[in-house]
């Protein structure tokens, strides 16, 4: 397949692009709205000149904001054009930088050559850099058409997705080697892009920005704050943070073995999308868990036993107010999330074994004895009781990770060396 079929393609299932955004809609309702941006029609006012960042989700957006944040200091007469691809990931966007004028934001435009081109016709940006592996075959090439030299941040690329690719050589060796930089997680990887037809001059092994974590102290004191509050200082915590369908009734059944063990056990149950909110509470009322939601702002009191995590933006402050943290995602085959925000705010981090979003990080972990890997309710049980009854157990696990997150962390300056060079070019 080359490019002119995979456009024509694409145009050809634009019904069926249609309705899934419907079909989407049904369960959040903001997939209806902005449909115009999705085609460079209605764009905000963008101002010209600056950075191109996309970011498709919340994840990216979230591994976005510290390279961001740099940029702006960098760089401070250039606007920062940030795009993304989900209702989550705009609110995102928009509520981490609410504050900066400097950056706009708007949905990234369907991979459709006329659309690409209104939309960078508006931005007119210096340079485009896109978060892991959103690769965008008419993007990249309306910006080499340009001159928009464009990079490829934090990237990554496992076995099954670089297959994937090179099923389709005719169309991933040209778009490739349009790109300028490919700023990548591991060697591994960045022969994988070689092989797929990158420049090897434009592959650099940096690592991931993701070490690259801080930790607010204010944030600490706040949960502190909270628990002191709640009068929970001694009581046991534990977190089931980015959980899918299909993890939570897994969660909450390791919650009623650790209840009969520890009747004063809290869980914070945090469901990774916005749209099971309501559908994650009623599960939990359903199974008898005396539930408090954080959005409604109530009391957390002695007798409940699961406070809801449905508010956005908070899942660092989530994951300080607990003891120790499950990562969701990896009970069912989707992957995992990021193993490292636990470890940064010096909590033990389990998971299940579908981690292959982050092998290398959770192998390093691993390793290093600070993470933890259950299958079932009864395995995730086991692991959060043992913390709670062994705290030296705990804070070693904790150190070890904290210990990991240090030793790789410098992934933010290689990167931002990079897109200085391809600025300056």
């Amino acid at each position: 397949m080359n490019r002119t079929l995979y456009t024509a393609l694409f145009y050809l299932g634009l019904p069926l692009v249609a309705i899934r955004l419907w079909l989407r809609s049904r369960k959040a309702p903001a997939y209806a709205k902005r449909i115009g941006e999705r085609f460079s029609i209605g764009l905000p006012p963008l101002q010209s000149g600056g950075i191109w960042v996309h970011a498709v989700s919340v994840g990216e957006s979230i591994a976005a904001a510290p390279m961001i944040r740099a940029l702006l200091a960098r760089y401070p007469g250039l606007p920062i054009t940030v795009t993304c691809m989900t209702p989550t990931g705009s609110e995102r966007i928009q509520a981490l930088f609410a504050n900066e004028p400097r950056i706009q934001h708007c949905y990234l435009p369907y991979d459709l050559p006329c659309a690409a081109a209104r939309f960078l016709e508006r931005a007119q940006p210096r340079l485009a850099v896109i978060m892991e592996t959103e690769l965008w075959p008419n993007h990249i090439d309306q910006c080499a058409r340009r001159g928009i030299p464009v990079a490829l941040a934090n990237a990554r690329l496992s076995e099954r997705s670089a297959k994937g690719y090179g099923r389709f050589a005719g169309l991933t060796a040209p778009m490739l080697a349009q790109m300028s930089l490919f700023a990548v997680q591991t060697e591994a990887e960045a022969e994988r892009f070689r092989q797929l037809g990158a420049r090897p001059e434009t592959v650099e092994v940096t690592g991931s920005i993701k070490f690259d974590l801080s930790i607010d102290p204010l944030l600490l004191a706040r949960a502190t704050q909270l628990r002191e509050q709640w009068q929970a200082m001694e009581r046991p915590v534990w977190i089931a943070a980015s959980t899918h369908e299909g993890e939570d009734a897994v969660v909450l059944e390791a919650h009623r073995l650790l209840l009969s063990q520890y009747p004063n056990a809290l869980l914070i149950l945090v469901p990774r999308h916005p749209e099971r909110f309501n559908s994650v509470y009623e599960l939990c009322l359903q199974q008898g868990f005396a539930t408090v939601r954080r959005s409604a702002d109530e009391p957390v009191l002695a007798t409940t036993s699961v406070l809801l995590g449905d508010t956005m933006g908070e899942l660092l402050f989530l994951y300080a107010l607990a003891d120790s943290a499950f990562v969701g995602g990896s009970l069912v085959p989707n992957g995992g999330h990021n193993l490292l925000e636990p470890a940064a705010l010096a909590k033990p981090v389990i998971s299940g074994p579908h981690l292959f979003n982050f092998l290398e990080i959770a192998a390093m972990l691993r390793e290093a004895g600070a993470l933890q890997e259950v299958d079932d309710a009864q395995g995730l049980a086991v692991a959060v009781q043992r913390l709670f009854e062994l705290p030296q157990d705990a804070r070693k696990m904790a150190d070890a990770g904290l210990k990991v997150l240090k030793a790789n962390q410098g992934a933010l300056q290689r990167l931002l060396d990079g897109l200085d060079r391809l600025l300056k070019h």
